[in-house]
């Protein structure tokens, strides 16, 4: 996949105007609050998501404006399309190769892209259920079904957890859990399955990634941690669904006094790592940020795998608490992807070998180098 043309119309604080991005790594510097990060938001809103900051859609169009326009001209599926987000009272309509098609979310699997951003950093910093919806999202990317999956076990635990409360009161409801056990199981055991299977992956490319921006000096291993899976025991969806309804019996005396569920996939984690100690309690600034983006850049990997066509890499505000060595692998040994990158010092560009350079302020980026060098107005 590779963007071609980003046009946009009264988008937060950037104007109208277009950008010609290359290729290859694209480097958007300037001060802060200029429109570097709208730029960004604005090519991810095109795989058909949220905002990755958490914004609404009406804070999406600029101050005193009614509506805000976004065009896209990419390259995926052998062949070159347009896409086109229309943003008017607080919804978002999408059109393909001119055909309209109602919700931005529609556009999902159209254009497959990566985005980081130091709201991502909670991944390492925070706690479980951040690196839950970070898997959710990444196999949701693969496989839009699974969004389905995760909507029926949340239903069939909020059941659950709804007699877990009832039970002491109405102890006729006592077999009812039977029902709403054997339906969470066979959930959990297919999340679970799916989960382990993409973390044994995400662990290897990960590696290999991290590797290479610590320039062999330290190792990163990330697992997938289970409240009802045990190492060496079978990992497809019967026998995880089997384990997960044994747990459940097992549990059930100790839910009933809580009056929550506490084995599923919805407690599960997964552990990072760097040579064997924990990254959250003990790694470094930089080493977090790191982790992070060895992720990221995994993610886009197997989406690749599965694809055959590679993401494009949205990084922004990654430089930071990055050494130089750590700098110098984004920018010039990230070959064969379209990438990204925003930061703010201008000494960070200087070191780019090669792609493209723009400057952005005031919601207006200039084209500094590279190809198709000229001023434009975003």
């Amino acid at each position: 996949m590779n963007i071609k043309r980003l046009g946009v119309s009264q988008y937060r604080n950037l104007g109208e105007g277009q950008c010609f991005p290359c290729p290859g790594i694209n480097v958007i510097c300037g001060r802060n609050a200029q429109g570097k990060t709208n730029l960004l938001e604005g090519l991810w809103l095109f795989t058909g998501g949220r905002s990755f900051r958490g914004a609404k859609d009406s804070e999406l169009v600029a101050f005193g404006e009614g509506q805000a326009r976004l065009c896209l001209d990419f390259y995926a599926r052998d062949r070159e399309q347009r896409a086109e987000i229309t943003i008017e009272n607080g919804r978002r309509k999408a059109s393909l190769n001119g055909v309209d098609r109602g919700p931005a979310s529609s556009l999902i699997g159209e254009l497959c892209a990566v985005v980081f951003s130091p709201v991502h950093l909670s991944l390492v910093k925070e706690g479980p259920v951040q690196r839950r919806r970070f898997l959710d999202a990444a196999i949701c990317q693969q496989k839009p079904a699974y969004a389905g999956l995760l909507a029926r076990y949340t239903h069939t635990l909020t059941q659950r957890n709804a007699l877990l409360k009832d039970v002491p009161r109405h102890a006729e409801l006592l077999d009812t859990l039977d029902i709403w056990e054997e339906k969470l199981a066979r959930y959990g055991g297919a999340i679970a399955a799916q989960r382990i299977s993409y973390a044994k992956a995400l662990s290897g490319s990960a590696a290999q990634v991290y590797e290479g921006i610590s320039e062999g000096k330290e190792r990163l291993s990330v697992g997938y941690e289970s409240t009802f899976y045990q190492e060496g025991c079978p990992e497809d969806g019967e026998s995880l669904a089997k384990s997960l309804r044994e747990k459940l019996m097992s549990s059930r005396r100790e839910d009933l006094y809580t009056g929550h569920t506490g084995v599923g996939p919805h407690r599960d984690d997964l552990h990072i790592e760097i040579d064997g100690r924990s990254a959250r309690s003990f790694g470094s600034q930089g080493q977090q940020r790191s982790c992070v983006l060895a992720l990221k850049l995994a993610e886009a990997s197997l989406l690749y795998r599965l694809l055959g066509e590679r993401p494009v890499v949205l990084l922004d505000d990654v430089m930071s608490e990055l050494d130089q060595s750590r700098q110098d692998y984004l920018l010039n040994h990230i070959e064969g992807w379209q990438v990204f990158i925003t930061c703010c010092d201008p000494d960070t560009v200087g070191r780019l070998e090669g792609g493209a350079v723009f400057q952005v302020e005031g919601g207006v980026i200039s084209q500094v180098s590279g190809e198709k060098e000229g001023k434009s107005v975003i």
